[in-house]
């Protein structure tokens, strides 16, 4: 079976990305019987993925490509990648599949909350026809049954749940920050609720929290897989205030150090973690404040917490993800 996939994410340094690179490399693992082919527009660097993936580039960037594609419907992602059987989309693009196509939907924020977009990203999406798209499908994934849920409430559609792997990210570091810290890992996307978090930040300052707080990702901290670890591995809590997650990775990346979190109570967080957090409703700055303060001061708690959502953590695997995304690929191709 040969395999084209859609991988202008791994360009992004994002949670699709995550998402794409690690799906990626336990398919050609897993299967390497068949052939993974992988399209990353324009010429901008792209690290490999695995020795059994082939990464195929094109002279033009994404939105020429993936414009002229939305438009015209062509050329498709089955010819950019020298033809396929079966073509995987890690998330809805504006392009032609060109083949029969799965789908991985991560969730629906363009639709929920479309004002956190740009006038180009909304355009985006609607080129990228989500909808139309999930119909079409030979078989349509979700990062999570709160993902699935949504799908099949919204659009009427079907969606098999195929789950990020959660691994620990190599060995950290020991150059951590010399204080105490609390960790946010994520695009300071209105979101991700970054407002919500420095109000509350404040406001546990205010009543004697001694931590810092560490912002890494977009529009912060920028950092590597192994200065992410040893920043998991050293944090006294992540804490992801967000108002809407498909999956949410950074509080179960930080669970296989053996980090607790502090979560907002959203569908996704209890699936994947259950009580092995402390939970807020989304957008209270004052109950996130009262969290802050009583992880960081309570070392009994941290511990118990830290246990059990490494426990957690330890069930999403990428081969076992990979082994059900396979399942649909092959029974979509001819």
């Amino acid at each position: 079976m040969r395999v084209g996939v859609d991988a202008r994410a791994l360009l992004a340094g994002r949670g699709v990305e995550r998402y794409t690179r690690g799906m990626l490399a336990a398919l050609a693992d897993g299967f390497p019987d068949d052939e993974w082919v992988a399209f990353v527009p324009s010429r901008a660097p792209v690290a490999p993925v695995a020795p059994g993936v082939r990464i195929v580039r094109h002279r033009l960037g994404g939105r020429a490509l993936f414009g002229a594609a939305a438009i015209a419907r062509r050329p498709t992602l089955a010819a950019l990648v020298g033809g396929a059987d079966v073509v995987w989309l890690p998330a809805p693009a504006p392009v032609a599949p060109g083949a029969r196509y799965v789908l991985s939907i991560h969730d629906r924020s363009w639709e929920l909350r479309p004002t956190d977009f740009t006038p180009y990203e909304r355009a985006w999406h609607r080129l990228a026809r989500p909808r139309a798209l999930a119909r079409e499908a030979a078989a349509v994934t979700a990062v999570s049954h709160a993902v699935a849920a949504d799908l099949a409430s919204a659009w009427g559609v079907r969606a098999e749940v195929v789950s990020p792997g959660v691994t620990a990210l190599g060995a950290a570091r020991a150059d951590a920050p010399p204080r105490p810290y609390l960790l946010f890992v994520g695009a300071r996307e209105p979101r991700k609720a970054p407002d919500v978090l420095h109000a509350a930040y404040s406001q546990a300052r205010a009543r004697g929290l001694d931590a810092d707080l560490v912002v890494v990702g977009d529009g912060a901290a920028r950092v590597d897989d192994r200065e992410l670890a040893s920043l998991y591995a050293g944090a006294l809590a992540v804490v992801q205030p967000s108002f809407l997650e498909g999956f949410g990775l950074p509080p179960l990346e930080a669970a296989a150090h053996g980090t607790p979190a502090v979560v907002s109570a959203l569908d996704c967080f209890a699936e994947t973690l259950g009580d092995a957090a402390l939970t807020v409703p989304p957008g209270d700055a004052h109950a996130l404040a009262e969290a802050m303060l009583r992880i960081a001061g309570d070392e009994a708690l941290r511990a118990r917490l830290g246990a059990a959502a490494h426990g957690r953590a330890a069930s999403y695997t990428w081969e076992r993800s990979a082994a059900a995304l396979h399942v649909l690929l092959a029974g979509a191709a001819p």
